[in-house]
């Protein structure tokens, strides 16, 4: 994103990083969208709201559970103008220092973690029972880190190798508030109709303090599934980009750049998906958000930040 005052950062998939001062960043959420790692060239109305509306959520109700790096939702005066109207798609954030694992939580035999227990029945090298069937929820949350890859997929890796990389202090304080956030989290959202099937962290040192940081329990950093469509052996709908993925699946493409177009019927079906995961589980009005009920259909393009849980 082009167009702001203040000194740029970084940028990912999902979100563009400025610079506040010494101490705080902003984070602008854009609308891009990925799909098997490749961005797609439009970008989905409303995503990067959404992305923030749940984050802002979630990061109110696990205040017990960790402290956080979140100062504000508002526009900082003085940042200037970008593409895209930033109403309900910034955060100002303490600066954190970021452990350089992501912190997964599986309460369900899916993703990566299927596909490794098909080859060997481990999960990230953790031995388990045999007969276990895609989907399946396992006996209790798992906390199951990865490396965060510069380029290409992160890698699976056990506790002990989280150890190995940030120390045995901070991992097993990552472990403890990764599996108390999703403990609360998926209750929460079980209550209302959502399973969390796993979802992945984002974890750093501030002023001494591992804190939660970046998105939080979103559909880009979660698998969710309706409790309904749910049974182990299948592979429930996701409120996420599923319906952009099985078109992509169905159109031949080869998955490396440059994407198909996306029809607009797809674009609408995949921004719909999110807006109603956001809904289901706040049960709040999305169009109630900053800028959530005038949707331009604007979004931003570029590279970002902002990765899933292996999908």
């Amino acid at each position: 994103m082009s167009g702001l005052s203040i000194p740029h950062v970084a940028s990912g998939k999902v979100r563009d990083i400025y610079e506040l001062d010494d101490k705080h960043l902003l984070f602008v959420t854009s609308d891009r969208m990925s799909a098997f790692d490749v961005v797609m060239a439009q970008p989905i109305p409303d995503k990067g709201r959404v992305l923030t509306a749940i984050t802002a959520f979630w990061v109110d109700r696990l205040a017990s559970v960790a402290p956080n790096h979140l100062v504000s939702l508002d526009v900082p005066a003085g940042v200037g103008a970008g593409p895209v109207d930033l109403e309900g798609r910034v955060m100002v954030v303490r600066r954190a220092e970021m452990l350089p694992i992501e912190c997964i939580v599986r309460g369900y035999l899916s993703g990566s973690a299927w596909a490794e227990y098909q080859r060997t029945q481990t999960m990230h090298g953790t031995q388990l029972r045999s007969g276990l069937r895609q989907s399946e929820r396992l006996p209790e949350p798992v906390f199951t880190p990865s490396t965060k890859a510069d380029s290409g997929h992160d890698e699976n890796i056990s506790f002990d190798a989280a150890v190995d990389l940030v120390g045995a202090e901070l991992a097993s304080e990552a472990r403890r508030i990764s599996l108390a956030a999703y403990q609360l989290g998926a209750e929460l959202a079980a209550q209302r109709g959502i399973i969390v099937a796993d979802t992945k962290f984002e974890l750093g040192v501030i002023d001494g303090e591992l804190c939660i940081c970046d998105e939080v329990l979103t559909p880009d950093s979660s698998r969710f599934w309706p409790v309904e469509s749910w049974e182990p052996g299948a592979v429930p709908p996701s409120f996420d980009k599923q319906p952009l993925r099985d078109w992509l699946e169905g159109t031949g493409w080869d998955k490396t750049p440059p994407p198909p177009t996306l029809p607009t019927e797809v674009v609408e079906a995949t921004r719909s998906r999110y807006v109603e995961a956001y809904e289901r589980v706040t049960e709040l009005r999305f169009e109630d958000w900053p800028g959530g009920g005038s949707s331009s259909g604007r979004g931003s393009a570029g590279p970002g930040n902002a990765g899933n849980v292996d999908q």
